[in-house]
């Protein structure tokens, strides 16, 4: 097995992939091919997805090319493992979180968030063995409403706090939703930091104003953060994706 020295960052990315697909109505276009293309490029160690979707009856219809594949199956380059966990079950289908590991994935579990009966979220938390360590990773989605984001993120520090060990390494990641700073003092205050040096907004793609999507880490060092530049990634989902590097601390 390599030792960790030889891999000291850990790259990690979240994208929130819209269910890959763009627009609305007839214009609506797929985009899931692309953004299977664009996952790869990435070239993160750990992939964290939202808005996934395992299947849509609708959409399967109206495309012609709509993979035969779940989403995150799909979208996993090779040699990675895929995890994918429901949070809404819609009349036509379902989407959720999902993680794609270069790594092995140890175990994996969903803890419903939901807030209140017109959104349905939750957390995909997955133990990953990287070199020698494991690390938890979570994977989020957070509501619309912002005093739901703020219960919501009291419910997964909790969860972290009843599930996790104190001591072990933890990432979370995905779409926080927040266009302000208080989930972010939230998460600081636990021990969760992120690379805060330079503004990496986010959303919405085209003209990214705001960070909505964030990786924070306990127990590994935040060095760099980057969201890649070009008209592609502005067409493939309404956010851009975020890329995040971490050292180990010891």
């Amino acid at each position: 097995m390599p030792q960790r020295h030889e891999h000291p960052l850990l790259r990690v990315a979240t994208y929130n992939i819209h269910k890959g697909v763009q627009g609305l109505g007839p214009a609506r276009r797929l985009e899931i091919h692309n953004l299977g293309h664009a996952v790869e490029q990435l070239d993160a160690d750990i992939v964290c997805l939202q808005e996934v979707r395992r299947m849509h009856r609708r959409e399967e219809r109206y495309f012609a090319h709509w993979p035969s594949q779940p989403q995150a199956d799909y979208l996993a380059p090779e040699g990675y493992e895929s995890v994918y966990r429901t949070n809404a079950i819609t009349r036509h289908g379902e989407h959720g979180n999902a993680l794609l590991s270069r790594w092995p994935v140890l175990s994996h579990q969903h803890q419903d968030i939901s807030d209140h009966r017109f959104e349905q979220r939750g957390l995909l938390h997955t133990t990953v063995q990287v070199v020698d360590r494991v690390v938890h990773v979570i994977v989020v989605h957070l509501g619309l409403v912002p005093a739901s984001r703020v219960r919501q993120v009291l419910q997964l520090l909790a969860f972290i706090d009843q599930t996790i060990p104190a001591h072990a390494p933890v990432l979370v990641a995905g779409d926080f939703n927040d266009w302000g700073t208080g989930l972010g003092r939230r998460m600081a205050g636990a021990g969760f930091r992120e690379w805060r040096e330079q503004p990496t907004p986010t959303y919405p793609s085209r003209l990214p104003l705001n960070q909505l999507d964030h990786v924070y880490a306990r127990g590994l060092k935040p060095v760099h953060a980057m969201v890649p530049a070009g008209r592609i990634w502005q067409r493939m989902s309404d956010h851009l994706p975020l890329i995040a590097e971490f050292a180990w601390t010891d």
